[in-house]
């Protein structure tokens, strides 16, 4: 059997088509030598058409930005985007040496501290440097993990609950109804002050900021997953439901091993598309409040007003859909993954 008809390269290909690299299948079948007319095609198809596509973007980009003008000036072109971009860059790296040097120091004058005396108490205190752009991409990342984990563990449960019983769907389809199209933007005053009045602490685990942030986003992208984990679990076959029944199975082993492996599309569709609306929620949430991330950075630069600032703006707006992209194609590759194993 050739190489690329064995089953290993087909999970290969699978696992490569899934992480959005399915254009190397083809790639590698023209260099053994299967069918390489069919596989050009292909290979055009997967990557020529994807790139022809991107790049006449581009174009049209550069060529029709600069016609834009604004209150900023010119509506920047690939160029001057890609120029703020090394200009974030560097400006991570250089607030990173200042934060090794502060350290540094700090260590330094602790340590001549304690060989003139050995009892003299000394302290570490905290780099308090502005956050650079990559420091809000990871606050964003972290906020919107957070509050899209807090929903799974609201939303699965009462997803399987709905889907197996028809009385409690009854008595939360009306708060799922209501709930759902409500905007962050009206949940989050009330967030923030539901917050301010139970979150007390001298020593906080976690700042005031980022939890009215996740509990928004957890709010916001919950009813995703809860109506597809109901709507998968009222939909699978009743003769599973029926044979756990038969061997008198707990209702918990029959959750566990009938009814979550066969509503585990169903449920995977709906954490994509939560994660996707939690991400959109999180910098509205984060513009709107002010909080640490990638939606204040905006907000900031569009007040700052610079030259630069339009050019940091559209840097911030292709970051926001990489990361959305990326995200769901994570949670793509997870749904495989599991999907294979519940099924081995």
């Amino acid at each position: 059997m050739p190489f690329t008809r064995s089953p290993a390269f087909t999970r290969a290909a699978h696992i490569l088509t899934v992480a959005g690299l399915g254009w190397i299948t083809p790639l590698v079948r023209i260099l053994a030598g299967d069918n390489p007319r069919q596989q050009m095609g292909e290979l055009w198809r997967q990557l020529g058409v994807p790139l022809a596509a991107i790049l006449l973007f581009l174009v049209a980009w550069g060529t029709l930005a600069p016609k834009v003008q604004t209150s900023l000036g010119a509506v920047p072109g690939p160029a001057q985007v890609w120029e703020q971009v090394t200009v974030l860059a560097n400006d991570h790296v250089a607030e990173r040496a200042k934060e090794a040097a502060f350290y540094e120091r700090q260590a330094k004058r602790n340590a001549e501290a304690k060989a003139a005396d050995s009892s003299a108490d000394t302290k570490v205190r905290k780099y308090t440097g502005k956050p650079t752009y990559i420091d809000q991409i990871a606050t964003s990342l972290k906020t919107v993990f957070m509050g899209f984990l807090l929903a799974c563990v609201f939303a699965v449960p009462l997803g399987v609950m709905c889907g197996l019983s028809k009385t409690v769907s009854a008595a939360l389809n009306p708060l799922i109804q209501l709930f759902k199209p409500v905007s962050p933007l009206a949940w989050l005053p009330i967030v923030t002050m539901v917050v301010s009045a139970l979150y007390v602490s001298d020593d906080p685990m976690f700042d005031k900021s980022f939890l009215n942030s996740a509990i928004t986003v957890t709010l916001c992208s919950l009813w995703p997953t809860l109506i597809n984990t109901a709507i998968g679990v009222a939909s699978i076959d009743k003769d599973l439901v029926n044979v756990g029944r038969v061997l008198n199975l707990s209702t918990t082993t029959t959750i566990r091993k009938l009814v979550l492996p066969s509503a585990l599309p169903f449920i995977f569709t709906g954490l994509r598309l939560s994660l996707g609306v939690g991400w959109m929620v999180l910098i509205a949430a984060e513009m709107l409040a002010q909080n640490p991330g990638l939606g204040k950075f905006v907000w900031d630069e569009f007040q700052n007003g610079s030259s630069q600032s339009l050019a940091k703006i559209m840097v911030a707006v292709l970051t926001i859909g990489l990361i959305g992209f990326l995200l769901d194609r994570l949670m793509q590759a997870l749904q495989v993954t599991f999907s294979f194993s519940a099924t081995r």
